[in-house]
């Protein structure tokens, strides 16, 4: 299968290439490259891929419609993955054409390159920002009365709201995902990143924001690659969502700070919480998730929360972080 992944350079999108390829699908990344192209350069650099004609790289603006045109006239593609958003919510709040643009326009270009390339097949990522604040509620797909309260969630909801009618208006097939906090090997931001960041500069305290009791669920990321081939191994009629998540509870940033410290080998650090019962306007301090339907279609996470955490911080002290 030749497959477009949209922000295939990204942290998520990088390590969904690799597993992609390792099932003997030949993939074509379109990236703008926000990040750099430190992600994929152990693709870019494999001659015997692209000479195959197993892998190609295209720096894009995936919001500029003659440009996915272009790649859509260029290749031929059975299947989209897009990855291609916004991923830093804070960053977004500061400035809320980055949503719109690298969210919600690039929803609509891919779209409207695949209608008029014919393909049929779609893979969204989408996220757990779609619902807002729904702290008392254990969400389940088809939770209603949905309200994001940050940019981000409100351009991955708008973009659902678009591939459900292109779905219908077109007959495409499509598998959404609503990711929790995704974390581990390539993560360019968050909370495990941001605490070793932070204790790399001074061991002795730690800055956190809010008060330290929000908790949310932590996937590890190849658990989440394992889940996205799984589930569109083969592309079934019309649309499908799920939640996906780990089976247990979320990790409060607090016990993040607890497993860093621990593994970077700083015991006597002191905690400094800013306030508040959040990091920042926009981030939904806690919420719940209801995964029996995934966990029905056959896939089941590898990590719990506390050890996709434990396993993220290795693999940034392993790497050099």
């Amino acid at each position: 299968m030749n497959v477009l992944i949209a922000g295939g350079a990204g942290f998520i999108g990088s390590h969904l290439c690799d597993g992609l390829l390792a099932g003997g699908n030949n993939i074509i990344i379109a990236d703008k490259l926000i990040f750099g192209d430190g992600n994929i350069r152990h693709l870019l650099s494999d001659h015997k891929l692209s000479d195959a004609g197993r892998f190609q790289f295209y720096q894009a603006e995936l919001a500029d419609q003659e440009q996915v045109d272009w790649l859509f006239a260029e290749n031929k593609i059975d299947a989209v993955y897009h990855l291609a958003a916004n991923s830093d919510i804070q960053k977004g709040g500061r400035e809320p054409a980055i949503d719109f643009n690298d969210t919600l326009l690039t929803t609509r270009t891919l779209l409207e390159g695949m209608r008029k390339a014919n393909v049929k097949n779609l893979f969204f990522a989408s996220t757990s920002a779609v619902y807002g604040e729904m702290p008392d509620v254990k969400l389940t797909e088809t939770t209603g009365g949905i309200k994001p309260v940050s940019y981000y969630g409100g351009a991955k909801l708008a973009s659902e709201a678009l591939i459900s009618s292109y779905v219908s208006m077109c007959d495409m097939n499509a598998v959404i995902f609503r990711f929790p906090n995704v974390i581990g090997p390539r993560l360019t931001h968050g909370a495990v990143f941001d605490f070793i960041r932070k204790l790399r500069a001074n061991p002795r305290e730690l800055e956190i924001l809010g008060n330290g009791t929000q908790c949310k669920p932590y996937i590890y990321v190849l658990d989440l690659v394992e889940a996205i081939l799984k589930l569109t191994a083969q592309f079934k009629p019309g649309e499908e969502v799920f939640n996906i998540s780990v089976e247990s509870e979320g990790t409060t940033v607090t016990r993040i700070a607890e497993i860093v410290t621990e593994a970077m080998g700083f015991p006597d650090v002191t905690f400094r919480y800013t306030g508040g019962d959040r990091g920042w306007k926009g981030d939904v301090p806690r919420f719940s998730y209801d995964i029996s339907k995934v966990l029905g279609a056959g896939w089941k996470p590898r990590h719990t929360s506390d050890e996709a955490v434990r396993q993220t911080v290795a693999d940034a002290i392993a790497a050099g972080m």
